[in-house]
């Protein structure tokens, strides 16, 4: 004899909910903030010391989103909420491999690979950015020469627009750009000062370079190479006084019978 089955009762909607919420378990704290900044919804910051101070950067999982010296962190994080629309929210510092990048950046190192979230930014804009990142740590580069190195040379102050809107000084090294008459210019991470004391620590000797633009000599040539170059290229730092030959244009220096120096490039910036 089989025993007799009898149908389970049926189990009710409101029933599993209340066994559903049960299971339930607060999130970790803070994962919702970690979330959108791996997203790139929102930005993560803290300070990093450089040769100017300590300055805050931003980041999220696309890449480094701002640079800049705020007051305070409550300042930093309104100014990122006007310009990038995103909340930022303060971290105890920034993650070691970010923070070694950074580091190497602004000691002279072009190799290190540093994600950058250039979102809402024209093409123009980071055009412009790309270039500077190749002037080298100890040199710089007029407004004109980048305009012509990116195929733009009509567009001078336009560069200088895009480099006063940079998001990420340091990282993106617009302090190596001046104007095209040779003096220093603005910055926009904390003014003309700021600016000088970077290029002093890069061992550059801003009063130097501006004496030689108040000179109107824009360009150094070696006599015994016969080749010109931009006044802070490494290859005229080298030039000893007695060889040192100064031309006010590259077609003065075009017409003695010198040559471009092929890594300044300086041609570019006439």
């Amino acid at each position: 004899m089989t025993p007799s089955t009898h149908p389970s009762p049926a189990v009710s909607d409101t029933q599993i909910e209340a066994a559903l919420h049960d299971l339930a378990v607060d999130a970790p704290a803070g994962l919702t903030d970690r979330t959108l900044v791996a997203v790139g919804l929102a930005d993560a910051y803290a300070p990093i010391d450089t040769a100017i101070g300590s300055v805050w950067v931003a980041f999220n999982g696309l890449g480094v989103s701002a640079v800049e010296s705020a007051e305070s962190g409550s300042a930093f994080e309104a100014r990122v909420l006007a310009i990038q629309g995103r909340r930022a929210y303060r971290v105890p510092a920034l993650p070691a491999r970010l923070a070694r990048a950074i580091q190497r950046r602004m000691v002279g190192d072009r190799r290190v690979s540093i994600p950058l979230d250039l979102r809402g930014h024209s093409a123009f804009e980071k055009d412009v950015w790309m270039k500077a990142l190749e002037i080298p740590r100890g040199e710089v580069r007029p407004y004109g020469w980048i305009a012509a190195e990116i195929g733009r040379p009509k567009a001078v102050r336009a560069v200088g627009t895009a480099l006063g809107h940079n998001p990420v000084p340091l990282i993106v090294p617009c302090h190596r750009v001046v104007r095209s008459d040779g003096m220093l210019g603005q910055y926009s991470l904390g003014g003309p000062a700021n600016k000088r004391a970077l290029l002093a620590s890069e061992g550059l000797d801003p009063d130097g370079m501006e004496g030689l633009a108040r000179a109107g000599v824009r360009y150094v040539g070696s006599d015994t190479t016969l080749i010109y170059c931009l006044p802070t290229c490494h290859n005229a730092r080298r030039i000893s006084e007695k060889h040192r030959v100064p031309f006010r244009s590259a077609a003065d220096g075009a017409r003695a019978g010198y040559r471009a120096c092929h890594e300044c490039r300086p041609a570019a910036a006439a």
